[in-house]
């Protein structure tokens, strides 16, 4: 029961983890799959797969532009930071917005929650590729579903022609 429970924690971790991202669920049964309201034919629910994976695509560009940005800012903020520090050690007095102390502390922040972002976002990044592999092989077996029941159709009705 304890590994029932804690399988089930690490489960909802990983959800919050990946927020906002659906999560792909693999076809595992294709009969059952294509018996699914939507699913009337082989078209709609490739469809439905090319529209979810498209989904996939969009939110794989807005996570590599919010990644293209936080690696341009941690090495902004680092440089800034070295030369506070540098300003620190020559006990520069020059006029700041903030005490040297306080931009100190914030830079450290900004630079820790900017690490911490882009660490999520890789995270959100191998997660979302997952969900493209997943997708693909979805879209792969309802297509070769229905090229194997194309194929039994054309048998039938070869044989009731003979």
């Amino acid at each position: 029961m304890a590994a029932t429970i804690d399988n089930s924690n690490a489960v909802q971790a990983a959800k919050k983890k990946h927020l906002g991202i659906p999560e792909a669920v693999f076809v595992e049964d294709v009969d059952s799959f294509m018996k699914q309201p939507g699913n009337e034919t082989a078209d709609a629910a490739l469809r439905k797969l090319d529209e979810q994976y498209q989904k996939y695509k969009y939110m794989e560009l807005n996570l590599s532009q919010k990644k293209l940005r936080l690696k341009n800012q941690i090495p902004q903020i680092t440089q800034t930071l070295e030369i506070l520090r540098h300003m620190q050690k020559k006990k520069a007095n020059v006029m700041l917005e903030y005490d040297i102390d306080e931009a100190q502390a914030l830079l450290e922040k900004n630079l820790s929650t900017a690490s911490r972002n882009l660490e999520t976002l890789e995270e959100d990044l191998d997660f979302l590729r997952d969900q493209f592999t997943t997708t693909e092989v979805n879209m792969a077996r309802v297509y070769n579903w229905d090229v194997k029941r194309r194929s039994r159709e054309n048998i039938k009705s070869a044989e009731s022609k003979s």
